[in-house]
């Protein structure tokens, strides 16, 4: 994988709001099966403070709702980077975010939210609650032991549909637990990439199917390509 063109986009669907991809240092787990987006990690801080600076510049607080995201968690973030977050919060009279972590985070989260001032919603990378494919397939590090315990921590789940090995079973329990335990959600169509880790169609053209109606729910955003929020 390249390192993404697109920084900055609008979300003006579901949920409008701007939406910045920044730079961080590299993901703490760093291990996940299907995971190839470790190239936009760095270790040059001033390199990445000065591109964060500039994805953020253009934020103009029109929908009064800033999400950001990098390759790991908001955590992750260089510090002048998340200075420079909770200054645009305040010049842009921005009134709520979304940030997304890794479960190792999720006792961190409180600390963020009063850091930023602001109601957070967080994001947590779940994949899906089948503790087995998650842990021994995709190889996640979270080892939560259901939906209510995620849903303690954190408000909108992202999930993964389509892989080789998962089933409809799977699938469905998923979207069962999303639509029962959150507010919000994310469901990831999968792409191939570099890792091994391969895409079901059959599995892809099912739930597509299956699931239409999502395509429709307030709630949850579908994303059929990983550049669908305009980014990456």
């Amino acid at each position: 994988m390249g390192v993404p063109e697109e920084r900055y986009s609008r979300i003006t669907e579901k949920h409008p709001r701007e939406i910045c991809l920044l730079r961080a240092f590299p993901c703490a787990w760093g291990k996940c099966a299907f995971c190839d987006y470790i190239e936009d990690n760095g270790r040059d801080e001033a390199a990445m403070t000065e591109l964060n600076h500039g994805v953020l510049a253009q934020v103009t607080g029109e929908f009064g709702v800033l999400e950001v995201i990098n390759s790991g968690s908001c955590f992750e973030l260089p510090e002048q980077t998340l200075c420079e977050i909770r200054k645009v919060i305040e010049e842009k009279k921005i009134n709520r975010l979304f940030f997304e972590a890794h479960w190792m985070y999720r006792k961190k989260l409180e600390e963020m939210r009063r850091r930023m001032g602001i109601p957070i919603t967080f994001k947590i990378g779940v994949e899906t609650f089948d503790e087995d494919f998650r842990q021994r397939v995709l190889n996640k590090h979270a080892d939560f032991s259901g939906p209510e315990e995620v849903a303690a921590y954190f408000d909108s789940p992202c999930l993964m549909v389509g892989i080789q090995g998962q089933t409809k079973e799977m699938i469905a329990k998923d979207m069962e637990y999303l639509k029962k335990y959150f507010k919000l959600g994310t469901v990831n169509v999968y792409n191939n990439n570099t890792t091994a880790i391969r895409r079901d169609e059959a599995l892809v053209s099912w739930f597509m199917e299956e699931y239409r109606w999502l395509l429709d729910d307030p709630d949850v955003e579908v994303l059929y390509e990983i550049t669908d929020f305009g980014v990456g």
